[in-house]
């Protein structure tokens, strides 16, 4: 099983937003966890069954007779509408005899709002794309907060379980060492949705007469020439020769060409069996300093530190950008030709590597059930259906005939739909990313168009042989891992934003890398390094 794990698992550089170690004494702490989560005789209820619960139906529709509210804490992406408006919920609805409540967040300070949710206690009945961490999930699961999931899967989510049969690296990569599932993954088989693309503006290539660039020198020339050429025709220079998503994004898509990993869900290179965390050696080094020349001469995105996801999205759609980085061309997609997808870099030690890529579990988390939930069954058999085709069609295209039509037995957004609607977004919660639900070639026409597919094609050659996912820590090495990594990965975002603005010497790099051994990053060195000794490789 661990073997299909290594090969599909999931990528993630640093987990952000954990919460502190006061956030475990909630009130409701004892619901969540012991036999009562699925191993004994009350498969995977934390409440207990009661007269409603025991008329859940295994399969078909409706769900229950007697309809129920649930309440669910969700992100919401800048591209969305109100998930009330949503045909997916609407029909749904009607479908289950379950209407969700849904208390939405945007996508920036939605980590922060999530973890004040568990802190105080006052949580709903789940949480609905909700990007937990493994390190969160256990926490959480733990201190009785969640519930485990593993017996209603077994008895209330047929999709998901043939899923986990089909695929064995999901129920892997989800399941802690004591046997929990505490949250469950959005899963992807489709293999062009685990991975942004890099996107260049071939129509300013065409017009200044470069080939697309193969090594970071080639890049730096073409930026260069994006920043001096007045690609726009208006008399002024403001165009954006490089961005990206907020924060740390740059480095990580940067990474590769500097043979940066990111193995084990972590700033890791596997050597030899040997785990090494790069964050303080000399590639690390060398990569930050490429990003500083980029950022003082004005070729990367000057808002890059500061821009929203909003903004971010936005600029894709001017055609102002040079190269930038999506798992798609949604937010292109009116100057989709000026755009092609292209292979990652060469950097200057011959490393040509595209690290950020994602498993078949693509994203983890994505859902969970909260102790105060009086109705987990009927929650598990809700979130299931959009693990099949037809739930995950629903969910992405809305309604046949009204936004979709099929062609091949698959479904395409009809010409009339497109052609009136500039608000795809705002029928779908996938549009955004990190919904539960599957994406395989059967629902992704949309996604997944033509360009996407060419896109992913010129990355394919250079994507890690063997990604091996974050462990599932026991939950007394999660804390420590949680503890160490706190304090590392915010030093370590802190500083390494601070070397690419200039706003730090790379004089002091001796004193950054001693700053992170007194942090103890050999120890968390270590605990990695005993985890992966024990994979099955």
């Amino acid at each position: 099983m661990r073997k299909q794990w290594g090969k599909y698992a999931l990528a993630t550089m640093i987990v952000t937003g954990l919460i502190a170690s006061g956030c475990s004494n909630g009130n409701s702490g004892d619901n969540g966890n012991g036999g009562n989560g699925g191993n004994g005789g009350n498969p995977g209820s934390a409440n207990g069954s009661n007269s409603s619960e025991s008329a859940v139906k295994t399969d078909g529709f409706p769900i229950v007779e007697t309809p129920i509210t649930l309440k669910m804490f969700t992100r919401v992406a800048p591209v969305n509408g109100p998930f009330k408006d949503m045909p997916v919920f609407q029909d749904y609805e009607k479908l289950s005899n379950i209407k969700v409540e849904f208390i939405e967040t945007p996508t920036d300070g939605f980590a922060e709002k999530k973890n004040l949710l568990f802190a105080s206690n006052e949580l709903p009945d789940a949480i609905f794309r909700s990007g937990l961490s493994q390190l969160e999930s256990i926490r959480y699961g733990t201190a009785g907060q969640l519930i485990p999931l593993e017996g209603l899967i077994e008895e209330y989510a047929p999709n998901l379980k043939s899923l986990m049969e089909q695929y064995p690296e999901i129920r892997a990569g989800i399941t802690t060492p004591e046997g929990h599932i505490y949250a469950i993954p959005g899963i992807v088989t489709l293999g062009s949705a685990r991975t942004d693309k890099r996107w260049i503006n071939q129509s300013w290539l065409d017009k200044l007469g470069l080939d697309v660039p193969t090594t970071t020198d080639d890049l730096y020339n073409v930026l260069v020439a994006f920043r001096d050429s007045d690609m726009n025709g208006n008399g002024q220079a403001d165009e954006i020769p490089i961005t990206a998503r907020v924060g740390m994004p740059i480095v990580n898509h940067m990474a590769g060409a500097f043979g940066l990993d990111s193995q084990l869900g972590y700033n890791i290179n596997l050597e030899d069996d040997k785990v090494n965390i790069w964050s303080g050696n000399e590639r690390h080094k060398e990569l930050l300093m490429y990003l500083n020349k980029l950022y003082k001469e004005k070729l990367i995105d000057q808002e890059i530190f500061s821009h929203t996801e909003a903004q971010f999205l936005a600029k894709q759609g001017t055609g102002n950008t040079g190269y930038f980085f999506d798992q798609t061309n949604n937010n292109f997609l009116s100057i989709q030709d000026q755009y092609v997808g292209i292979a990652p870099p060469e950097g200057p030690h011959g490393d040509r590597l595209h690290s950020q890529i994602g498993p078949v579990p693509r994203d983890y988390g994505a859902f969970a059930i909260t102790s105060v939930n009086k109705h987990p069954e009927a929650t598990m058999r809700w979130i299931d259906y959009f693990y099949s085709d037809e739930g995950s069609t629903l969910l992405r295209f809305g309604r046949e005939g009204e936004h979709y039509e099929l062609r091949d037995g698959i479904p395409y957004y009809t010409e009339e739909f497109l052609a009136v609607s500039t608000d795809q977004a705002k029928i779908t919660p996938y549009a955004g990313g990190g919904a539960p639900h599957i994406i395989s070639d059967k629902v992704a026409s949309f996604i997944n168009p033509p360009q996407v597919q060419e896109a992913f094609e010129a990355l394919e050659p250079y994507l890690p042989a063997i990604r091996y996912a974050p462990p599932m820590f026991d939950e007394a090495t999660a804390q420590q891992v949680n503890i160490l990594r706190n304090d590392i990965d915010k030093y370590i975002e802190e500083q390494s934003t601070k070397f690419i603005v200039g706003a730090l010497s790379f004089d002091k790099w001796s004193e950054f890398q001693s700053t992170l051994e007194k942090m103890n990053v050999a120890q968390l060195e270590k605990l990695y390094q005993e985890a992966y000794d024990k994979m099955d490789k």
